[in-house]
């Protein structure tokens, strides 16, 4: 099989947090011929995955390096911290970094909020991965600052989270390599933007097709403007007088008789 023969795929790689079901649905239903398949990858992974031909587009966690990929910044998400469902902080909707100031915080090595001073105080070590840490935080030793998206992904029943009003945001944007913005990529922007299926970005427009008359009304419209070209009917537009009769002719003559009722015979 060759190079033009392989039919068309998309490949969508995705982030931790991020729920691409909306936008997959969308494409299945406008290009049910074109599979998408979606790419799992952690955020430190994304770029070189985009990068490498391993997706064509992806969900990422910004900031994007623009030298060699375009993105779509989408949304900024909520921080918040994950606790037992026990704890103090618990009872309130929302803290303040200063609130965590006596609590252990847990750093993992896959953080994405990118802090410059963690609040609280630190761990003995930095757990591995957000998951290690959501266990930590259930084992009593910690609790866990870290973009909503990411709390409700490692949800468990004995942990809870609330709202961190001051601590650094993850914003998440539409990613893929500047040099490869083919039609598919194109058409996936759409989907994300939100444009119906009839837009016309990405695609040529279709031109507007000539109206077509039916040859009786051609034909029928011919007749009616030869009938203004000879007079028309007697007592048309053409046949109205402009004025009043002064009863006059103008070369000098008398004028016409005047047309009056027609008298009746004996």
């Amino acid at each position: 099989m060759t190079g033009s023969d392989v039919p068309p795929s998309f490949r969508l790689a995705y982030v931790p947090g991020v729920t691409p079901t909306k936008w997959v649905r969308i494409w299945n239903e406008r290009l049910p011929d074109v599979p998408l398949t979606l790419v799992g990858v952690s955020a430190a992974e994304a770029f070189d995955t985009l990068r490498g031909s391993g997706a064509d587009a992806g969900f990422v966690r910004l900031p994007v390096d623009r030298a060699d990929l375009s993105a779509i910044p989408l949304y900024t998400e909520t921080t918040v911290v994950v606790i037992p469902k026990d704890h103090l902080v618990a009872a309130v909707e929302e803290v303040s970094t200063a609130d965590l100031a006596d609590e252990i915080v847990l750093h993992p090595l896959d953080d994405v909020l990118g802090w410059e001073t963690l609040p609280g105080r630190p761990a003995f070590e930095r757990p591995a991965t957000t998951a290690d840490a959501i266990e930590l935080v259930a084992a009593g030793i910690g609790v866990l600052v870290v973009p909503q998206s990411l709390a409700r992904l490692h949800h468990r029943k004995d942990l809870t989270y609330r709202t961190v009003t001051d601590a650094p945001e993850s914003r998440i944007a539409l990613s893929w390599p500047e040099e490869r913005t083919t039609d598919l990529v194109e058409e996936f922007i759409g989907i994300v933007r939100g444009r119906t299926v009839n837009s016309t970005r990405g695609r040529p427009p279709t031109p507007p097709q000539p109206k077509q008359r039916k040859a009786g009304a051609a034909k029928s419209g011919a007749g009616k403007q030869g009938a203004g070209r000879t007079g028309g009917k007697p007592g048309g537009a053409a046949g109205k007088p402009t004025g009043k009769s002064s009863g006059k002719n103008p070369r000098g003559g008398s004028a016409a008789p005047k047309r009056g009722k027609p008298r009746r015979r004996p």
